[in-house]
Parts: C-alpha cells; sequence; structure tokens
C-alpha cells in the first residue's frame, strides 16, 4: 500500500480527534512516545505492521492513514504550478506534500482557485467555440445586423432629406415600424436561446446536446430497457424536461430503440459476467458474448453507474460529425464542429472493419492519458441499391500504468494548446507556439 509523507500528520490528526494520549498510542503499538512523536511529525517512515497496528488503535481503515483524502488536493496543486511554468515563478512541485503538511488551509485555497480558474476556461473555451461554429447563434447575430442596418438606413434618409412626398415618408415610417418589430424579436430570440437552460453556463443549443443532457442525468444506463418487459419509448421520454424540441425527442427514441435492441442481444446479468471473467477488452468481450465490437462498446458505457472503469463513447459518421458524446473524465469533447483529426476514430473510418487500439495523451494543463479503441462498421439500410452508410466508434478508458508510445491528440484545432501539431486546421485561441 502506498504511504505519502503525511501518513504521520494524519496519526496526530486522528488521534486528536478522539482524544487518545500520545502515550496511550505509543503504548497500544508497542513504541516509544517519542517515536510516535517523530512519526506525528513526518519525520520517520511507517512500516506496514505498525501502520496496521496505528489504524487499529486509532479505529479507521488503514488506507485512511496511508493515503486519506489529499490525492485531489495533490492534483490541483500540481495543475496550478504546471500552469507557471515557463513564468518568474518556478514552484517547488517536489515538495507539495510538505506545503500541504505545514499550510494545509492555504494549500487549500489555492487548489479551489485553481479548480475555478479551470472551470472559467471550460466556459470560456466552450463559449468561444459555440461563437464560432453555433449555426443559430450566427444566423440571430445576422438578424439583429440586418435590422440595424436597415433601420439606420431608413433614419437617415428621412432625417437628411427635408422634401419627401407624403406617400413615401408613410412607407419609410412603416418600414420603421416593421424593422424595430423585427429587431426586437431576433433581439428577444437571441435572449430567449441563451438563456434557454439553467443547466449549464453555455446552454443547449441543439438537439443532440438536448439527448445527451438527459442521458447524463441517468449516467448513460436507462435501467427500465433492461427489464424483460420494458415500458412503451414514448413514456420513457414523456414529460422530461432536457428533451425539449420534436428533434429531440425522436433522437431519443433511436437511442432508446438501439439500446434496447443491446440489452437483448447482450443481457446485462450475462455481459457483467463476462466482464468480471475477462475485463473491459472489448476483443475478449466480443469473443465471450459472440457480439460485435461495436455492440460490446455502447454496452460498456451503458453500464450502470459504479460498475466497470470509468468509461467515455463517441461515435461520428462518414463525415467525421459527432453523433454520439459520452465524455470520460479528463477526455475533452468538442461541443461544436469536428474534433481533432489525430483522433484514432477517424482513422477508424479510413478502415472498415479493422479494429483499432491506441493509447493516446489528451493536451491539456496537465496532460492525461487513455485507452483507445475504436471501429467501424458499413451498413446498408437501403439494400444493395442504396448508399452506404458508415458508422465508427471509438471507446475510452484509463490508461495503463506503463507509458510509452502515446499519440498525442487534442480535443479539436480550435481550443487544443498543443504547438507545432502537423495536422492542425486552424490556429488555437489557446496556441502555445512562439
Amino acid at each position: 500500500m502506498a504511504r505519502s509523507a503525511l501518513t504521520g500528520t494524519r496519526v496526530r490528526e486522528r488521534r486528536l480527534l478522539i482524544g487518545m494520549k500520545q502515550a496511550d498510542l505509543a503504548r497500544a503499538v508497542g513504541i516509544s512516545p517519542a517515536y510516535l512523536n517523530l512519526i506525528e511529525h513526518n519525520r520517520r517512515r511507517v512500516g506496514a505492521e505498525l501502520l496496521a497496528g496505528l489504524a487499529d488503535a486509532l479505529g479507521v481503515e488503514e488506507a485512511a492513514l496511508a493515503e486519506g483524502a489529499e490525492s485531489a488536493l495533490f492534483e490541483g496543486l500540481r495543475e496550478a504550478a504546471a500552469g507557471m511554468a515557463g513564468g518568474e515563478a518556478t514552484p517547488e512541485v517536489a515538495r507539495i506534500e510538505e506545503f500541504v503538511g505545514r499550510f494545509p488551509g492555504w494549500a487549500a485555497l489555492l487548489a479551489a482557485v485553481q479548480a475555478r480558474i479551470g472551470t472559467l476556461e471550460r466556459t470560456v473555451e466552450a463559449l468561444n467555440e459555440r461563437m464560432a461554429h453555433d449555426p443559430f447563434l450566427f444566423a440571430s447575430l445576422h438578424e439583429v445586423v440586418s435590422a440595424v442596418t436597415s433601420l439606420r438606413s431608413t433614419a437617415a434618409i428621412l432625417a437628411e432629406t427635408e422634401e419627401i412626398d407624403p406617400a413615401w415618408r408613410a412607407r419609410f415610417h412603416r418600414n420603421v415600424y416593421e424593422d424595430s418589430v423585427r429587431l426586437s424579436e431576433a433581439a428577444a430570440a437571441l435572449v430567449a436561446y441563451l438563456d434557454a437552460t439553467k443547466e449549464s453556463e453555455t446552454g443547449l443549443s441543439s438537439p443532440q446536446e438536448e439527448v445527451e443532457a438527459w442521458l447524463a442525468k441517468s449516467a448513460y444506463h436507462l435501467a427500465a430497457l433492461e427489464r424483460a418487459h420494458p415500458p412503451q419509448a414514448d413514456t420513457l421520454i414523456a414529460g422530461v424536461p432536457e428533451l425539449a424540441s420534436g428533434a429531440a425527442r425522436k433522437l431519443a427514441l433511436a437511442h432508446i430503440a438501439r439500446y434496447r435492441t443491446d440489452a437483448v442481444a447482450l443481457p446485462l446479468d450475462g455481459f457483467r459476467r463476462a466482464l468480471a471473467e475477462v475485463g473491459p477488452d472489448p476483443a475478449a468481450l466480443a469473443q465471450a458474448t459472440g457480439a460485435g465490437l461495436a455492440q460490446v462498446f455502447r454496452r460498456l458505457a451503458a453500464l450502470p453507474e459504479g460498475e466497470g472503469p470509468p468509461v467515455g463513447l463517441v461515435a461520428c459518421d462518414a463525415s467525421g460529425t459527432l453523433t454520439f458524446r459520452r465524455p470520460a473524465p479528463g477526455f475533452a469533447l468538442p461541443r461544436h464542429g469536428a474534433a481533432c483529426p489525430l483522433w484514432p476514430l477517424y482513422e477508424a473510418l479510413a478502415r472498415p472493419m479493422v479494429p483499432i487500439r491506441a493509447a493516446v495523451e489528451m493536451a491539456g494543463r496537465v496532460p492525461q492519458r487513455f485507452l483507445t479503441y475504436a471501429f467501424s462498421e458499413p451498413r446498408h439500410p437501403g439494400g444493395f441499391d442504396g448508399p452506404q452508410v458508415v458508422e465508427a466508434q471509438m471507446l475510452i478508458l484509463p490508461a495503463p500504468e506503463e507509458r510509452g508510445g502515446e499519440r498525442s491528440i487534442g480535443p479539436s484545432c480550435r481550443i487544443c494548446p498543443r504547438g507545432g501539431c502537423v495536422a492542425r486546421r486552424e490556429p488555437s485561441i489557446l496556441a502555445e507556439e512562439g
């Protein structure tokens, strides 16, 4: 079991919390009070046997003393230090544990500020991407500008022309009125659109996002569809506030139909047994269950919350447009436009029916590693004489411990900070290039 340099601090905090004297704890574990004092001030490392004795005497799990609750705090401080890289100040990353031990309040404050900064940065990135790619927003702004321009032109004529025929003056007045109404309606629609939801700072802007918000509420697991006799699809989406548009409800019904097909082909209990036997390797699961890779991808991404590893899943059609997005922690997904062209997802499009396994490193202030599995397969819903329809899917899993050979990727060019990328389509708003 891993033991950090703060084990002694946690021993002392727990002892004081339960009101135990240092001498009593030392006697209980068979060491001298002086030695325990050194341990509590993090000046002596704690062996496995002594740790077990201390945990038993203090009435806590060994992990609570060995690992504590500082891991998230350490990650926040490392992210803050990474943000200062290259600046005038050079944080001593190797002394993070010492800093937390000596100044826990300041450490927690710094980590909280860094978390807030990260949240605001992601919001700005999402808003920038939305401004650049959202067609409804672009059309609404264009309508506002068009109405303002028309109003200004008509008002200029009325103000600068002294003699105007009464009939023409009446016509210009009517134009001013109609353009002002158009401007008012366009502005109201724009405000309503930007204020459409309280769920996020950027709002839902497409039917696909409405469906994803609905699925996210149930962690992408639809328990009712796992039953032998599920309810009607219409009843599952009736009155769902996230599915505000008719287009979103149609997409939701299509998702329910596919989900039910997968649940019948791969019943949850049997899939759980296979997962326990062979692990989350999609190829091994496909062989154990007799299902296709794409179906295994979707079942892994639809497991009940807390079962299996953290999973992400993205799908795209032959145009490269993302048609389904279940984010994995730390794996950034673009809301609009195409994703990073270096994703294995797009490589799979060019190699139908060929499974692709690739370790990747997602760009960010603190780059994160993942293991991805990508696969695409053609379908012929129109028969032999109809067009071929191709769908690619990419499963995202936590990376194994061993490093090496990772492919460097980003979310999308516009918000990717990675400099010198050979596949870049456009400059990044976060570019670190010189």
